[in-house]
């Protein structure tokens, strides 16, 4: 028997009634090397077999096997889809989304991040969840909003929705050029408090967690917890795009978090 896979939780998410959730971290797998060792990511070059066991180690904590642990082919947009069955894991034809929600217990909602931000969500009278990948791209574009409009198509109360924000890349570490920042400000100039001026001239910091939070806010959710963690620099428990960048390495693994009905 293998042990536990560790995981990080969200206090606004532990009060939902009927819902489990796991943040997990690229600890207590069986994947080597640069995969090192709890790799979800079956984008990455790692061995097939070694994604699917980390899965299925995963989905153990929602009491599931691994092809009810539902993922998406992760594209940066603002879609959502509404999960009825774990039927395209068993056929292996994910649609092209960035969150999803569901209604139906049984089945684990998760999405794979190396420096994006995982964001879960939570009716916390029970009933609905919902999980999104909003690296910049997708939080800009809304799929938060995107989200928490699904959970209401699925008789969810904005009210009762609570959200957090798992772990990312930090601002400490999330260089940014000019036209990155501007971006932001022409879509509206109180963004620009997302940005610090970095080490480098004409050079940006960018806060994606706290935007990604203000986002939530303001789309009128009144408890949203993020965790504090920046994956480029915690290298021991995330995996990260920017560092295996920074490295010229030749690929990186992925960490995945996770949210599911307990009946």
């Amino acid at each position: 028997m293998t042990d536990p896979v560790p995981f990080l939780t969200s206090d606004a998410l532990g009060e939902a009634s009927g819902v489990s959730h796991a943040f997990f971290t690229r600890k207590g797998g069986v994947s080597g090397g640069i995969y090192d060792s709890l790799n979800m990511g079956y984008g990455s070059d790692d061995e097939t077999d070694c994604v699917f066991e980390n899965r299925g180690r995963a989905a153990r904590v929602f009491d599931l096997q691994a092809d009810d642990l539902v993922t998406l082919y992760q594209v940066h947009s603002p879609d959502c889809v509404v999960v009825e069955t774990n039927a395209w894991m068993l056929e292996g034809d994910a649609p092209k989304a960035d969150a999803m929600v569901t209604a139906t217990p049984g089945v684990a909602l998760g999405v794979c991040t190396a420096d994006c931000g995982p964001v879960l969500f939570a009716d916390r009278k029970g009933g609905v969840v919902g999980a999104a990948h909003a690296g910049w791209k997708g939080a800009f574009t809304g799929v938060l909003e995107s989200t928490i409009s699904a959970m209401e198509t699925l008789g969810s109360k904005k009210d009762d929705i609570v959200a957090a924000v798992g772990p990312c890349i930090g601002q400490a570490s999330y260089e940014v050029g000019p036209e990155f920042r501007d971006r932001f400000i022409e879509q509206s100039p109180s963004n620009e408090a997302y940005f610090i001026a970095s080490d480098r001239q004409n050079h940006f910091r960018f806060d994606l967690e706290t935007y990604a939070v203000n986002r939530l806010k303001a789309a009128g959710l009144s408890r949203v917890d993020a965790l504090g963690r920046d994956t480029q620099a915690e290298e021991d428990l995330f995996f990260s795009y920017r560092r295996c960048t920074l490295r010229g390495e030749p690929d990186y693994g992925r960490q995945m978090s996770a949210i599911a009905l307990t009946g």
